[in-house]
């Protein structure tokens, strides 16, 4: 029973984290489309900085964590 509950669990959180896996990468390539437009530089170290760390979670497999460093970067262009 906990074995097919188990199951069950996983496969439900599968599409989720494709869904995050596409989010994550639509995201990386928003910062650089916004680098490449040559923002203030304040603007400009921040996307940097979240790029960096969006990359880097990406290669983990950390997509909750790159959607966070996203979104930091999605708050930067409003400033």
């Amino acid at each position: 029973m906990r074995l097919a509950l188990a199951a069950l669990l996983l496969l439900t959180a599968l599409p989720a984290r494709a869904d995050d896996a596409a989010a994550c990468r639509d995201g990386i390539a928003t910062i650089k489309a916004e680098l490449a437009t040559s923002p203030p530089e304040p603007v400009a170290k921040t996307l940097r900085k979240e790029l960096r760390i969006a990359e880097r979670e990406l290669g983990e497999k950390e997509y909750d964590e790159c959607l966070d460093a996203v979104r930091d970067a999605r708050k930067a262009l409003a400033r």
